[in-house]
């Protein structure tokens, strides 16, 4: 017996992306898929721009970080009924070309978070970003009790247990890294990731990130889970496997 076909849609959070944001939303809307944008207050064209696609758009009249917008999303996407969320940054560092292997790898493994992770191309990550990428996949996989490859990619499938987590006490970017955590602990879901390319050259704003401070309030956070779960050695030992990764996910027909 075939089982019904997941709805689900593409959430795209975004700041002051005018450069990229049209091109961004038009490819994925060419797969097919419905879509909403969150623009966390831009002061440029980018409310303009997304206001002209056929597209649902939620507006801040200021910045509320990177969390709410995400979380705001959430909500409205529960409230269409979808059953997953596929996200993705509005800087064009995410493609839509690499959807279709994602969707395919959650229908291959339901009930996992799959994540687009940055593993080809790391070449093209600068120095000190992929230090601090290599950092937080350490703690925040401790903190999973399950190995995960990319913590710090945006580009992620989320099936609706974990859009049920929408009021997690977190904001901005930890926003994400508590996701992840409370999935893996709360809803007892897997983590699986498919290879995308590392995008770092080009025509790309600067990234909203700012590595002090926001590495700081996740670090202190992912510290905080460790010690709340428990089990500290025995979380540590299961984070410590090797992350599952679908080297090719094909599309189901």
């Amino acid at each position: 017996m075939n089982r019904p076909a997941l709805r689900w849609c593409v959430l795209i959070p975004c700041l002051d992306e005018e450069a990229a944001i049209q091109s961004v939303v038009e490819s994925v809307l060419a797969l097919k898929v419905p879509v909403i944008v969150i623009d966390d207050g831009s002061t440029d064209r980018t409310p303009e721009i997304v206001a002209s696609l056929p597209v649902t758009l939620l507006r801040h009249a200021e910045r509320r970080g990177k969390g709410e917008a995400l979380r705001h999303g959430f909500r409205e996407a529960l409230r269409q009924g979808c059953d997953a969320v596929l996200t993705m940054d509005g800087d064009g560092q995410h493609l839509a070309s690499d959807i279709p292997r994602i969707v395919a790898a959650a229908t291959a493994n339901p009930g996992h978070i799959v994540i687009g992770a940055r593993l080809l191309d790391k070449a093209q990550q600068p120095k000190g970003r992929r230090r601090a990428n290599a950092v937080a996949d350490w703690g925040i996989s401790w903190a999973c009790a399950q190995p995960v490859a990319d913590t710090q990619s945006g580009q992620r499938w989320y099936p609706r247990a974990a859009l049920e987590l929408v009021d997690l006490a977190a904001e901005n970017f930890v926003f994400e890294a508590a996701l992840l955590i409370a999935a893996s602990r709360e809803k007892k879901l897997g983590i699986v990731s498919v290879p995308i390319a590392s995008r770092y050259h080009g025509a790309f704003r600067p990234s909203h990130l700012k590595p002090v401070r926001d590495v700081t309030r996740i670090t202190t956070y992912t510290i905080g889970r460790v010690i709340h779960y428990g089990d500290i050695i025995a979380s540590y030992r299961r984070s410590r496997t090797q992350p599952r990764v679908v080297e090719e996910a094909v599309p189901a027909a």
